[in-house]
């Protein structure tokens, strides 16, 4: 087989800087190629056709999905897969496909109006998270304390303009703690707990908060091996809330930032990906 790479993404980031810098150390030509200008849909794919393989790394919660079906409609092979990225771009979806694998997930209720919204606030304890369906980063994320505010709080969910914003999940908060998992392939390259800092509550790697490195330990390795077990070997960040009865699968990304990870961990995850590509490739 070939050895071309492209990087599909929106923008040329630190990770994607560190993964082209590091495919010639295995044999690679690794290009980014603008998720913006891909232009599939037609059989051929002209754009794609001279890549052995896309690695999407869209940060978007639409085109990631749909890139990867189209690529793999026009036979050229995608990381992760298409059913990977749908599943992983639609955190209620991941939930339920999860939870009948057998891995652990918090408890949830889908939010889609104010009925909805308010019979979770009836059958859940505060405090309470109310997250978007699709989205990351931990944009929109919102702690509710009080049911006297909660109310007031949804009144912005119901003002957003489209039914795509508007679907959201409540969940039990799990305290201020949080487990990144980055997985390449089937392995666990590297591990790492993240505090909220400062006066933001959120514990999201991408917002920078306080962080340290963490053993591979049974439980996590176990929690890990269930979710490639599902979704297929590939590039995910997986992240975990640790609860009194164990692990519980937070969501899994698709396109992992690993910057805050390799940090705390010291991993050269660029070149696990480059080395698992080479594999691929061979």
């Amino acid at each position: 087989m070939g050895n071309a790479v492209a990087i599909v993404a929106d923008r040329l980031g630190w990770e994607e800087r560190l993964l082209i810098q590091a495919a010639p150390d295995f044999g690679l030509r690794a290009d980014w190629v603008n998720d913006e200008s891909l232009g599939l849909g037609d059989p051929d794919a002209p754009s794609v056709k001279d890549y052995d393989l896309l690695l999407v790394r869209s940060r978007s919660y639409t085109r990631g999905g749909l890139i990867a079906t189209l690529a793999e409609a026009a036979g050229v092979r995608t990381l992760n897969t298409a059913r990977a990225i749908h599943a992983c771009e639609n955190k209620a979806a991941l939930r339920a496909l999860l939870h009948t694998a057998g891995v652990p997930v918090p408890d949830f209720r889908l939010v889609l109006s104010r009925t909805d919204f308010t019979r979770a606030l009836a059958e859940l304890e505060l405090p309470l998270v109310l997250k978007p369906v699709f989205g990351g980063m931990g944009k929109r994320v919102t702690l509710l304390r009080d049911a006297d505010t909660a109310q007031s709080v949804y009144d912005y969910v119901e003002d957003l303009g489209h039914a795509f914003e508007q679907a959201g999940l409540v969940e039990p908060y799990l305290g201020g703690s949080s487990v990144r998992c980055l997985v390449v392939g089937r392995e666990l390259v590297g591990a790492a707990e993240f505090e909220s800092g400062g006066t933001d509550w959120r514990t999201n790697a991408a917002l920078g908060n306080k962080h340290r490195a963490l053993a591979h330990d049974p439980d996590i390795l176990k929690i890990v091996d269930g979710v490639v077990a599902e979704l297929g070997p590939g590039i995910y960040g997986v992240d975990l809330f640790r609860t009194p009865d164990g692990l519980l699968v937070n969501e899994v990304n698709h396109a992992p930032a690993f910057r805050a990870v390799a940090s705390a961990t010291g991993a050269d995850i660029a070149s696990a990906i480059g080395r698992w590509l080479q594999e691929l490739l061979a």
